[in-house]
């Protein structure tokens, strides 16, 4: 095999003349190749920066090779002896079953057949030949990472992280093994409040790695590439989600982050007066269609604050949506299922009606456009009356594209009229002082 310098050269050669220098390579010395990430698999961003920091923060785009860049750092902390108690940290726990343990770059990926960790799913734990653990979470559920400790930790998409400040502080009081304890975060940028901290280097010491989707396009398929570059280019999301910049806010924009930050809040009182399910369904069902908006949310006793609680937007059929809602509704104990007719008039309440018969439904029909819905919702989260119970990025993402103008984002925004619609339930008066558009509001069914 190549020595260690020779195959750092070796990661630098063509497509061409490296695909020459495989065909006379043995399969033993292929396989070898395969599981080399510094001198064959790792572009120079891929690699961990040298010097003294605390946080390493790759921002960088969707198939850019973020978790590879995160997974290949751990074992090689691991490998060498300098990490003995791992947090691996993502969205969810499925997300971190899924992506960081056994996803095509997850660390059970990186190692030849029968010499990596141990897994075992039901303790959420790696266990490697050298006595190191890497212990699983979610950040779903902060008060997980109360107790344990670490001397390294890997936070997968924090930018989508429910509970992003909650987990992020919870990790810093566990992250406190070893002579150098360090984490390093992935994510496609958004500009919450966690993730300008970090870069602004509040949370310690930081390097940061940037990249394009772009730059890994030799290992993306070329069909997704051109789809991605023809719809997405120099749009918003685009430059968010493929050149992983962090944007400011839209001008007139209705909602901003800041706005909804200041309001946020952990948990939903215990009590609420209503909690209602609202779906805005997409006008196709395609696979080019946009999701359905489907969003639940509350009112407090006092009648005063409103909360989001889910976001349960989807793509998928009609019987999908309506499943998804119906299994919302039963989850929060809703008091109603609020669902836009324009486009599907009868059949939209008709096809939650086929799968469970008695729901209560009320159907509500716009007479203006969605922007002007909107304005009466937004002054509520400008006067600090409604909270989201945790983050819902997507969510949250198309709220902050729309204008007083209208919506700048791609496609429509389903789950932001979802929300609205909700609120229009919820805060009935209020919108009808705010804009002389009433929608025509139907009862049906009762409550079961």
């Amino acid at each position: 095999m190549t020595s260690q310098s020779g195959a750092e050269k070796l990661a630098n050669l063509s497509s061409e003349d490296r695909a020459e220098f495989l065909s006379i390579l043995t399969d033993e010395e292929c396989q070898a190749l395969l599981h080399d990430w510094r001198g064959f698999n790792a572009r120079p961003t891929q690699i961990a920066p040298e010097g003294d920091w605390d946080i390493w923060l790759a921002l960088a785009g969707r198939g850019f090779g973020k978790t590879r860049m995160g997974t290949e750092w751990v074992r090689e902390n691991v490998d060498s002896g300098k990490a003995k108690r791992i947090a691996l940290i993502a969205e969810t726990a499925a997300d971190c079953r899924d992506v960081l343990v056994e996803g095509e770059s997850g660390i059970l990926s990186l190692y030849p057949v029968g010499e990596g960790p141990l897994y075992e799913p039901s303790k959420r734990r790696l266990t490697w030949k050298n006595g190191a653990v890497a212990t699983l979470f979610n950040a779903t559920e902060p008060g997980q990472l109360r107790g344990p400790q670490f001397d390294l930790a890997l936070c997968d998409e924090l930018a989508k992280w429910r509970y992003a400040r909650e987990t992020w502080d919870q990790l810093q009081f566990g992250l406190r093994l070893g002579d150098d304890p360090r984490a390093m975060v992935t994510t496609t940028p958004r500009p919450i409040e966690i993730v300008k901290s970090i870069l602004s280097g509040a949370e310690g010491q930081v390097v940061t790695t940037r990249g394009k989707t772009m730059d890994n396009s030799s290992n993306l398929a070329a069909k997704f590439l051109k789809k991605i570059q023809d719809k997405y280019a120099g749009t918003r999301l685009g430059r968010q989600e493929l050149d992983a910049e962090i944007l400011g806010d839209i001008p007139n924009a209705l909602w901003t982050l800041a706005t909804i930050d200041a309001s946020r809040v952990t948990e939903a009182p215990e009590e609420m007066g209503r909690i209602v399910v609202s779906v805005d369904p997409a006008v196709t069902n395609t696979e080019r269609s946009d999701k359905h908006g489907i969003v639940a949310a509350g009112l407090s006793s006092n009648g005063r604050d409103g909360y989001v609680l889910e976001d349960a937007s989807l793509n998928g059929s009609p019987e999908q949506w309506a499943r998804r809602a119906i299994a919302c509704y039963d989850s929060w104990q809703a008091d109603a299922i609020v669902v836009e007719v324009n486009q599907g008039g009868d059949m939209v309440a008709q096809t939650i009606k086929t799968i469970r018969s008695n729901i209560p439904i009320r159907e509500v029909r716009a007479t203006r456009g969605k922007h002007v819905r909107a304005e009466p919702i937004s002054s509520l989260y400008q006067q600090g009356r409604v909270h989201h119970v945790g983050a819902f990025p997507e969510l949250e993402t198309q709220m902050t594209m729309m204008t007083s103008h209208g919506f700048e984002g791609e496609g429509s925004p389903d789950a932001t009229d979802a929300l609205v619609w909700a609120f229009t339930e919820l805060f009935p008066k209020m919108v009808r002082r705010k804009t002389s558009s009433k929608p025509i509001l139907r009862n049906l069914g009762t409550r079961a």
